[in-house]
């Protein structure tokens, strides 16, 4: 399987939330996995977002930040160029989603395209996951 991870799946290997141990499941099932560069400042923002909040100590943000930048060089990293914004563009209009969630959702896409192969978006997040299956990905996880 080749994975798509928007950072609301991607936080959740980093951040103890829901759902956590079924994407920790998925990084130890071989699978390979890509997202966008945005996504790191995501993961990155919503991190120190958990820490102002005190839903992680400085101890935990601290190794939290150590294993992402850890992580980070082992995904495919994709980049967000002129013609993807255009395409996110369109599929804000289309599926009502967010700048961002566009942005994912565009460079899922795109990547699908280049590959010529399935990939299945990985997110939690109701409206971008709707826009994915519309757009024709599959969603994990599928519930």
């Amino acid at each position: 399987m080749i994975a798509y991870l928007d950072a609301s799946a991607l936080v959740k290997r980093y951040v103890r939330e829901a759902d956590s141990r079924g994407v920790v499941n998925l990084f130890e099932s071989g699978v390979t996995l890509g997202t966008s560069l945005v996504t790191r400042a995501e993961v990155a923002a919503a991190i120190a977002r958990a820490m102002r909040r005190r839903m992680l100590g400085r101890r935990e943000a601290d190794a939290a930040f150590d294993e992402i930048h850890a992580h980070w060089p082992s995904f495919i990293r994709l980049r967000v160029d002129e013609a993807t914004v255009s395409d996110a563009d369109g599929l804000t209009r289309q599926h009502a989603l967010t700048g961002i969630d566009s942005i994912h959702l565009a460079t899922a896409l795109i990547w699908q395209s280049a590959l010529g192969e399935a990939v299945v978006m990985a997110t939690f997040d109701k409206q971008l996951r709707e826009g994915a299956r519309a757009a024709g990905l599959a969603v994990w996880p599928e519930a």
